[in-house]
């Protein structure tokens, strides 16, 4: 693929070992289910969806020059992904993420996402050997998965000044790596109602106040979900709150990365916020219910 790509997705790119029971389950629980390993990552989950919706993503990220590593970027090929820009270390493994799902939702997760963070700026040599055009002025999808370090540099950079900066914190556990791009006001956020806590310092009942109080921090624009609740995206020229579609949830790893390419899209395709908002929405839904393929 020679063609310039619609947006980046910078983050992690790994393998995703998902344990699904078909009941109700707790800690300590031992139940049958199906285990599956598929190509995840949040900014891999993020670039599949935008190619879903008809963009075309590349992805900068790490990813082990190992057995794993070549199966991974050949499956990301497959879904029309650029990997051209993916750093492909030789002393470091593929990472990897585990999760055990029941009928209530996530029990537990462990993401070890170690490689990528210890490329660290090594992931980003496509801006600076002329691989990327620079400044670089296109849409760019960010996770919080590298190393805070490394987020600070990215929300300053001279690089990045001039992009359209959307970024999700990849989970609650680190969604304070998120703070030098509301330091910075820089970028969209892209959080639930307890990252947006996390980030806030506070505790939120509702979408609509975390957003709000995310502006007050310095956000150039805050989207924060809250599960089947309403959702809100909050700008400079205000609020827009909407209930998500009523769905039976068959999963929900990957679901804040599906919201997250659908709200891009829409708005790259030119869809009004109220719009753009809805048909993020309407695809989360999608989603969880089980209705949309991996």
């Amino acid at each position: 693929m020679t063609h310039t790509p619609d947006i980046l997705c910078i983050g992690s790119v790994l393998w995703d070992i998902i344990g699904r029971g078909d009941t109700v389950m707790r800690q300590g629980s031992d139940m049958p289910g199906r285990i599956s390993r598929l190509p995840g990552g949040v900014a891999l989950n993020i670039a599949m969806a935008l190619a879903r919706f008809g963009l075309s993503p590349a992805l900068i990220s790490a990813v082990g020059r190992d057995p794993e590593g070549d199966e991974l970027i050949a499956a990301c090929k497959l879904r029309g992904l650029h990997t051209d820009h993916v750093y492909r270390s030789d002393d470091l493994p593929t990472d990897r993420y585990m999760a055990v799902e029941g009928t209530n939702g996530l029990i537990a997760a462990i993401a070890d996402a170690h490689s990528l963070e210890a490329a660290g700026d090594k992931i980003l040599r496509p801006f600076e050997d002329g691989s990327l055009p620079t400044p670089y002025r296109g849409a760019v999808a960010l996770d919080g998965n590298l190393t805070l370090d490394l987020l600070s540099q990215m929300a300053r950079s001279p690089l990045l000044e001039h992009a359209d900066l959307r970024v999700a914190p990849a989970s609650p556990g680190k969604a304070q790596r998120l703070t030098p791009f509301l330091q910075a006001e820089r970028g969209t956020l892209y959080v639930n109602l307890e990252e947006a806590g996390l980030l806030c310092q506070a505790t939120f009942d509702n979408s609509r106040d975390a957003a709000t109080a995310l502006l007050s921090r310095g956000a150039v624009r805050a989207v924060v979900t809250d599960g089947g609740n309403p959702a809100t995206v909050g700008a400079p020229s205000g609020l827009i709150t909407q209930n998500p579609p009523p769905v039976s949830v068959t999963r929900v790893t990957g679901a804040g990365d599906t919201f997250m390419a659908a709200h891009i899209a829409a708005e790259i395709k030119g869809a009004a916020p109220d719009a753009a908002l809805t048909q993020a929405l309407s695809a989360a839904a999608q989603y969880v219910s089980g209705e949309t393929k991996i």
